[in-house]
């Protein structure tokens, strides 16, 4: 049961809101930077999607995984996790300031934010609020980043907060390169993403 609370709050970046593109960024790699940063505006200006995919996480003591849906409208959210990991399902819905999380068998919890739930529920500070920026491949813009080019100008590499993210493969979808393949390390966590079906959509225009 803590494992799958913990794979819900590590996962759930949920919303700390869209800040700028103001970034401390340590740049390096193969790519160019000119084109990291039109793709990276582009990237930014992405404010919805619908994600299916699964999500597995190996700690000093278990280990786990679940089918994963990710449903993003501006600062709404709707964030689903089934399968083996803990034998249930967890979901957790909301936008900043009300959030409501539901857990099979236990019951539900409502906090102002994920980090709030995690620190009430399980003891625990992860940094949840920069994975909104990592799902989508962009370092979190309020803290400094070390960050690693591919040869397309993707991230490679993110070094920031105490973890590191390895973004294994992209998939181009209506005109959007995004990770489809990406590894976080961290906290003695090491978290492995598998979206299967990315649908983006820019909703704020």
């Amino acid at each position: 049961m803590m494992l799958r609370h913990l794979l819900v709050f590590s996962l759930l970046a949920l919303l700390a809101g869209c800040a700028g593109l103001t970034s401390h960024e340590a740049l390096e790699g193969q790519g160019d930077p000119a084109k990291w940063k039109a793709h990276k505006q582009q990237i930014t200006q992405l404010d919805g999607w619908q994600i299916n995919g699964k999500i597995g996480i190996r700690a000093p003591r278990d280990s786990g995984s679940a089918t994963l849906f990710w449903l993003q409208r501006q600062d709404y959210y709707d964030i689903r996790l089934s399968g083996p990991l803990g034998g249930g399902a967890a979901r957790l819905t909301g936008r900043p300031g009300d959030i409501l999380l539901e857990v099979s068998n236990r019951g539900r919890y409502r906090a102002e934010s994920p980090e709030d739930l995690l620190r009430e529920q399980l003891r625990l500070d992860l940094p949840v609020s920069n994975l909104l920026w990592w799902i989508r491949g962009l370092p979190a813009p309020e803290s400094r980043s070390r960050i690693t080019l591919d040869g397309e100008s993707h991230l490679a590499q993110l070094e920031q907060d105490g973890w590191k993210v390895e973004y294994q493969r992209y998939t181009e979808q209506n005109g959007y390169a995004l990770p489809e393949r990406m590894k976080l390390y961290g906290q003695d966590l090491e978290v492995t993403l598998v979206i299967k079906d990315w649908q983006p959509r820019q909703l704020g225009q």
